[in-house]
């Protein structure tokens, strides 16, 4: 009886064997070759899925953001209004082994995305889609009364969206100093900054 290849499977394969490449050796060494290698298939079976490199690299990232709104639709938020928020931004952060794969094999390819058109898409998607759910929390905090009188919601959700990629790439730099643990302090500080004093 031939072998039944589960096909979506297989590419998701392979896309964890970029991420692995891109996280341990960069971006550069991602080549179909390698990935192929890596994911222990022939580079004849890797290119039947993904031609190019920048297919394979798309789906890589489709991928992450898959897992990361599926994460986020299974998050259970029946707490107080801000400590809900403080988990949904969790999932954007790299406070464990997974997460900071994710963020290594997005920020490979947002640097990636500027100088390839077939990336720039879908790099523009991502981040507009983060930018409305931060958006969202921001919002959250003044339509529940909770936000300090006059709170820029459109400045401060800049201000979020700059300091959740600041502490993400300052733990990828240097991650024995801007921990997990501190990286959700900080989130938290913020957070509670933009309440009102007595909420």
């Amino acid at each position: 009886m031939p072998k039944i290849v589960d096909h979506q499977k297989q590419k998701e394969k392979l896309a964890e064997a970029a991420w692995r490449i891109i996280a341990e050796e960069g971006m550069e060494h991602a080549t179909v070759r390698r990935v192929a290698k890596e994911a222990g298939i022939s580079l004849g079976s890797l290119r039947h899925y993904f031609p190019t490199q920048s297919e394979l690299l798309l789906f890589s990232m489709q991928l992450v953001l898959e897992r990361i709104r599926k994460r986020a639709s299974s998050l259970k938020l029946d707490g107080p209004p801000v400590e809900d928020m403080k988990l949904i931004l969790r999932e954007i952060l790299p406070v464990d082994e997974q997460k900071r794969y994710e963020t290594e094999v997005w920020l490979a390819f947002t640097v990636k995305a500027m100088s390839e058109p077939s990336l720039r898409k879908f790099s523009n998607e991502i981040y507009e889609e983060t930018k409305s759910a931060i958006f969202f929390i921001i919002q959250s905090l003044e339509n529940l009364g909770l936000a300090s009188p006059n709170l820029d919601v459109f400045l401060e959700t800049e201000r979020l969206y700059a300091l959740i990629d600041g502490l993400a790439l300052h733990h990828l730099q240097k991650g024995d100093e801007v921990t997990p643990k501190l990286m959700e302090a900080v989130i938290a500080l913020h957070l509670e900054s933009l309440c009102r004093r007595n909420s």
